[in-house]
């Protein structure tokens, strides 16, 4: 009798990513990856010593991927912006596999790469080394949960939307004057949580990497006659 297949580690993350795709990280496991397969868990165990490193390698596919599109350009502004752009449309494609990143992360290659990049365009910005690492976790956080929470709008039934906005609009155009005069005053102006994700995502980002521009000022060089905190026109300038 021919023996059991042996899958190579990419046919079974190929075979993963695509379980994943129909389902979630909660529903997933390694022994219906088998089955889809046609093998036993223990076969696959060899290439992965757990669900979670499994995962893990799932998702840093996604992020190879981001890193093949991604062209760096510009400043170290233009460059991290572009870079968890590529991030974003990369998971906007698979949104199910945005979760699993969210939640077990990854510490492959492309990990690896996504931090060289943010790591080299934070130096260049001129931030002290010491203020280089604390600033990556707070831009790495900000893009993970951005794109996480894109993915879980993006997962919805064509009727799980219908329905959810019109709740929405329930609470928002129905709400009571007396007791939530804000929410009356702006409700024909606020927008659901999935309108113009990628603008929000834009701005939001924009937000923090101007906040990090702000604190390298003050440490610039100055001219003849200017001052540290001193603009160029005149005006003093608060320190970020």
């Amino acid at each position: 009798m021919a023996g059991r297949r042996r899958w190579s580690t990419e046919e079974i993350l190929d075979a993963a990513a695509e379980l994943l795709r129909t389902g979630d990280a909660d529903s997933f496991s390694v022994r219906k990856l088998a089955a889809v397969l046609g093998t036993d868990s223990s076969s696959l165990y060899r290439h992965f010593r757990s669900k979670t490193e499994l995962l893990r390698a799932v998702a840093d596919r996604i992020l190879l991927a981001a890193m093949d599109a991604y062209r760096p350009e510009g400043d170290w502004k233009q460059r991290i912006t572009s870079l968890a752009l590529q991030v974003r449309e990369a998971f906007g494609q698979q949104p199910q596999l945005a979760t699993v990143w969210g939640r077990y992360a990854s510490s492959g290659t492309g990990s690896r790469m996504i931090m060289e990049e943010v790591l080299q365009a934070l130096r260049a910005s001129g931030l002290p080394d010491d203020e280089i690492p604390a600033r990556y976790h707070r831009i790495a956080v900000l893009i993970a949960a951005l794109i996480a929470s894109e993915a879980g709008v993006s997962t919805v039934t064509p009727g799980e939307h219908e329905q959810g906005m019109e709740l929405f609009r329930v609470a928002v155009l129905g709400a009571d004057p007396e007791r939530f005069p804000a929410l009356a005053h702006f409700a024909r102006d606020v927008r659901p949580l999935g309108a113009d994700r990628r603008a929000a995502f834009e701005e939001i980002l924009t937000a923090q990497l101007t906040h990090i521009e702000a604190t390298t000022r003050p440490s610039r060089q100055t001219g003849p006659g200017e001052s540290a905190s001193d603009d160029g026109s005149g005006t003093a300038e608060a320190a970020g």
